[in-house]
């Protein structure tokens, strides 16, 4: 049985960065970056106003003040004045470029203006209130590294560099695909003791939040022959295939056969976590297999702790993996040693608060709580106030 690092290593290991594809910035949040974007030009591209007030040269005030200076034009954004103004003063706007010459703006409540000259009672200091050509980035600078996940801010720079579209990675194409008799479309009748389907939800939109394209399909009954043919189909249109429940060893757990039938090669079936032990990749072909458990936080854990960092390897993303916070125990911890601890909790000004209840099929567990506290395996007791790792529900 492999241990929660080597499972996810092996993982990781197996991704094969998708083809990229370029698309528009209105369509790019979310996706990640194929190469590197560099800056064409400077930016800011000019020296410019910080202030609404007036640009000057600072050496025309090299006697002691008081100063007055003729005020020659203006200067806005997106209408520079282009005489130069040595000797003299120029009106100018926030963001508007500074006029030839000038190297100081003095801010409009520290002038006293009258007619067609102002007249300033202190000396300002010399490039004050000027925001220089470059001073963010300059030419030829990368702006953002091939590997970084669009977001907003990232996007609001893409287009500060003048670009309109972006070079990603294609979004992994994803199928969910639940097992078992019970289950049934939340909402729709069903007979007695069926239930209904709640993991697929779930997973689809974590993988919708991983950056993938998923795809949530009805539950497969447990039929060895029904369970294979679907997974064929959908083998053939996917590159990541998610099955979830029948991956245990029950009488009526067709999942690992019917998979096998289908030409996926197994590369392992358990991890050394709790919740979650259960869980299975293999592959067939280029397509990576996922195989869940079918209790919901086994599911849910182990997807978000595999799948969605498989999901942003495909995509080159540089920081696939969740990062990791650290928590005081509120509460001791008891448990058998043997297997990481994967413990639902709320966080608290940076103490964890277990949940009651942590039983595998404690759906509750994980939509009322929102840190997944690590307890390590080879610990049966945790006294209140041990520090561990944790991962915030947030950050997921």
């Amino acid at each position: 049985m492999l241990s929660f690092e080597e499972a996810r290593a092996r993982l990781l290991g197996a991704c094969a960065v998708l083809e990229s594809e370029r698309v528009p910035l209105a369509e790019a949040v979310g996706r990640v970056l194929a190469e590197d974007l560099r800056t064409q030009n400077p930016l800011p591209p000019y020296d410019h106003s910080a202030m609404d007030g007036y640009a000057l040269r600072f050496a025309d005030l090299a006697s002691e003040p008081p100063y007055e200076l003729p005020v020659i034009g203006e200067s806005r954004a997106g209408d520079a004045f282009s005489q130069h103004v040595p000797g003299s003063a120029c009106r100018i706007f926030t963001g508007a470029p500074l006029p030839a010459g000038a190297d100081t703006v003095v801010i409009q409540e520290n002038v006293v203006r009258t007619a067609d000259r102002i007249r300033l009672s202190a000396r300002p200091g010399p490039n004050e209130n000027v925001r220089r050509a470059g001073e963010d980035l300059a030419a030829g600078a990368v702006a953002l590294s091939a590997g970084t996940r669009l977001g907003p801010f990232q996007l609001g720079l893409a287009a500060a560099l003048d670009r309109d579209s972006v070079l990603v990675r294609r979004q992994p194409r994803v199928v969910v695909l639940p097992t078992g008799s019970e289950l049934r479309p939340a909402g729709s009748p069903g007979p007695a003791g069926t239930i209904p389907e709640s993991n697929g939800v779930v997973i689809a939109a974590l993988a919708t939040r991983a950056g993938a394209r998923a795809t949530l399909e009805a539950a497969i009954p447990d039929a060895m022959e029904t369970a294979a043919e679907r997974f064929r189909r959908a083998l053939d249109h996917c590159d990541v295939l998610v099955t979830v429940g029948g991956a245990s060893v029950g009488d009526h757990d067709v999942v690992r056969p019917a998979l096998e039938s289908s030409g996926v090669a197994i590369e392992f079936w358990k991890v050394a976590i709790q919740p979650g032990k259960p869980f299975a990749f293999g592959r067939r072909n280029q397509t990576l297999v996922l195989g869940l458990p079918g209790n919901p936080v086994s599911a849910q854990v182990t997807f978000a702790l595999f799948g969605m960092p498989v999901l942003r390897a495909l995509q080159g993303d540089a920081a696939p993996l969740p990062p990791l916070v650290r928590v005081v125990l509120a509460e001791p911890i008891r448990r058998k040693p043997g297997r990481l601890g994967i413990l639902r909790a709320r966080l608290v000004e940076g103490r964890a608060h277990l949940a009651a209840n942590q039983a595998s099929g404690a759906t509750t567990s994980l939509a009322a709580n929102d840190v997944l506290v690590l307890a390590p395996a080879d610990r049966s007791e945790l006294p209140a106030g041990t520090e561990l790792g944790a991962i915030r529900l947030s950050d997921l």
